[in-house]
């Protein structure tokens, strides 16, 4: 292992700050148990950049999380910015495309004390292909995937490839290997879209001849949205193309508990970007209630990565601890604590266990 740990904080929009120094002070707590010095730089995306920049990320930005061991991603509000051509970008698709973050790690589990809305105990993890598909910003090699020939009449390109098909499948067949089920489900609508999920669903049978200790079973994305609700617990993890792995990985989370709970790791070869699955809340930002949950559990998921296992766990055992307890809660899930009295709870129980 390298000497130091050099992590990228991208505090975002709306409630991003303000979770942001939340997961920040957690991982303070967590540093004895990091086995290695973990340094923290700063930088601007975002609203602040578009007013100073004229853009929402610039290169530098990118080039410095390039350079970072992980970053740490804050919520934007890119449904807010302006078209691209006046600096509008989306800074999470601009990192993932630059930093080749083909796969966004999302897991869901029902935590004690807390209500699940499935009928059936879940834990599971969606793996969804991160720079392919539906996603006109990220999708092509130069230009976006959506064009309006004539007024009146838009048209969206869906991209998918062997590679990308592979190297997402090969993913969810490694995590798979880390889990006591060892189950994957490959979710498609290759019954309608038998071009482009007929070569995503072969590439993912191809991969599966490759872990013959990992049960393997594909299902359509509409009847796994029903399943998700009647018996999430048949699920461990899922694999699936990036516009049906964000709407399944939402629903999950929302399952379980909400997407305040909501973790999320971005990786890819050489770089990874931990990043909360819910967006920027500017109706609460400043407010001190956002719950910063999602991010701290995304902090953890990217420490596990780098292989700190010890801290990761310290970190998810804690939050567990709180959100058993009503009195160590946020308002959203019916407790009274601030984000960062939150924060400093959850902290205190990290060094406690």
């Amino acid at each position: 292992m390298a000497a130091d740990l050099t992590f990228l904080s991208l505090d975002g929009d709306g409630i991003g700050p303000e979770i942001m120094a939340a997961t920040l002070g957690v991982l303070d707590a967590a540093r004895p148990y990091i086995t290695r010095e973990v340094h923290i730089e700063r930088d601007e995306i975002g609203f602040a950049t578009l007013e100073t920049m004229g853009t929402t990320i610039t290169g530098d930005v990118v080039e410095r999380a390039r350079d970072a061991d992980g970053v740490l991603l804050g919520p934007v509000s890119h449904n807010a910015y302006p078209l691209q051509d006046h600096g509008g970008l989306n800074p999470s698709g601009v990192l993932r495309g630059a930093l080749d973050l083909y796969a966004n790690i999302r897991p869901a589990r029902a935590w004690d004390g807390l209500p699940s809305l499935s009928h059936t105990p879940m834990d599971l993890i969606v793996v969804r292909e991160n720079l392919e598909g539906f996603y006109a910003d990220r999708n092509m090699h130069m230009g976006p995937g959506e064009v309006m020939p004539v007024p009146g009449v838009a048209l969206a390109t869906r991209k998918i490839t062997e590679a990308g098909s592979r190297r997402i499948a090969e993913a969810a067949f490694e995590i798979a290997m880390q889990r006591p089920v060892r189950k994957v489900t490959a979710v498609h609508k290759a019954n309608v879209m038998r071009l482009t999920d007929g070569l995503f669903l072969d590439t993912v049978r191809d991969v599966a001849r490759l872990f013959p200790e990992v049960t393997y079973e594909e299902e359509l994305v509409d009847a796994t949205a029903a399943l998700l609700v009647r018996d999430a617990a048949r699920f461990d993890v899922i694999v699936t193309t990036n516009m049906f792995g964000d709407i399944l990985s939402d629903l999950a989370s929302e399952l379980a508990g909400g997407l305040g709970l909501a973790g999320s790791l971005n990786r890819g070869p050489e770089a990874a970007a931990a990043q909360a699955q819910h967006g920027s809340a500017p109706a609460i930002a400043g407010m001190d209630l956002a719950n910063p949950t999602s991010l701290i559990l995304s902090l953890a998921m990217l420490l596990r990565h780098l292989g700190e296992q010890v801290a990761a766990d310290r970190i998810t055992a804690a939050i567990a601890a709180c959100l058993a307890d009503p009195e160590a809660r946020t308002p959203d899930l019916g407790g009274t604590l601030g984000t960062q009295a939150y924060a400093a709870a959850v902290a205190q129980r990290l060094g406690d266990i």
